[in-house]
């Protein structure tokens, strides 16, 4: 089993948002990995510039941030030739690290634009280096840039930022120096290719919380009735917990919640409305161990959005309360 740490640049489309492919908002222009073995150990590497089919001008703002011109990109590849030529090197055996969480739904996204999503099969356990970054050495939920990641190790910056293949070097170090018993621990999961059927549904239990990634669903309304997700289980020892703030809504996309477990008391539920290319929703939720103060938050927020949501639906009657 091997590590492959990759990176990706990619263009969007230059005359405006309005006139961009919609099923390809971002092209992939470039494609750089680091290979690394079972004791992470760097063993080799992997890069190609991609010559792109659908945004062929450099957007401006990519221009500012990434160092490639015009001239680098008609050099480039034909995506399809380049994707296959990375699969094949970096093995069906690999398991994938990037930096953050974006990388991978964008290669998967150019990759059903071209036909070609069936190569790679999904969900996917990946490990993303930032995150264990913020777990071993900050607060667990700060998410900072790579080049800060380099600074803390001290690494010598004798490449630049924002070019594939560097930016894959600087976090395939970042990782190495992750404790293993951290890397393990705290995998993550891509759902670029969501459960499509509740057989597929995921269940994983973390160091101190849960996560269940549902079906699809045709609507939120659709899901928010589905026992499944509506269960609250503990995280820790998996027995039905009661709700003590039954869900609600905190914006189009998120609900909370808080339970109760007989032996590991209060427990903060979360879901996150996710939807597909095809505006179809699925639902990502996490359980957590939570103390008194965030749970009475909770609540008073709850009360709060009832109160401000009562006020729109009857105006004169809230202006008329004492």
């Amino acid at each position: 089993m091997n590590y492959v740490v990759f990176d990706l640049e990619w263009n969007q489309c230059p005359y405006g948002k309005d006139r961009e492919v919609k099923s390809l908002p971002f092209e992939i222009i470039e494609i750089g990995a680091v290979k690394l073995d079972q004791g992470r150990n760097i063993v080799d590497t992997w890069h190609r510039v991609i010559r792109p089919s659908v945004y062929k001008t450099l957007n401006y703002r990519t221009q500012e941030v990434i160092h490639l011109r015009q001239a680098d990109l008609k050099k480039g590849i034909w995506f399809p030739d380049a994707l296959r030529e990375f699969l094949s090197w970096a093995g069906h055996d690999s398991v994938f690290c990037t930096w953050g969480t974006v990388d991978l739904p964008e290669l998967q996204r150019n990759m059903k634009y071209y036909n070609l999503l069936h190569l790679l099969r999904g969900p996917m356990h990946y490990y993303d280096v930032q995150k264990l970054f913020a777990v071993q050495y900050e607060d667990m939920k700060s998410r900072r840039s790579l080049e800060y990641g380099a600074d803390y190790f001290s690494l010598e910056k004798t490449m630049q930022f924002h070019r594939a293949l560097s930016d894959a070097w600087y976090t395939a170090e970042i990782f190495r120096r992750i404790d293993m018993d951290v890397v393990q621990a705290y995998d993550s999961i891509d759902v670029y290719q969501n459960p499509k059927k509740k057989t597929d549904e995921i269940h994983m239990v973390y160091n101190g919380y849960s996560k269940y990634i549902s079906r699809e669903f045709s609507t939120k309304e659709e899901a928010m009735t589905d026992p499944e997700v509506l269960a609250t289980h503990c995280c820790l020892c998996g027995r039905k917990a009661r709700k003590r703030v039954l869900w609600f809504s905190v914006s189009a996309k998120n609900y909370y919640c808080i339970a109760e477990c007989p032996e590991h008391g209060l427990l903060k539920g979360k879901i996150r409305m996710k939807h597909t290319d095809e505006d179809r929703v699925y639902v990502v939720k996490t359980i957590k161990v939570t103390g008194q103060a965030e749970a009475e938050s909770i609540r008073e927020r709850r009360d709060d959005l009832r109160e401000r949501r009562r006020r729109r639906r009857n105006p004169r009657a809230a202006s008329a309360r004492p």
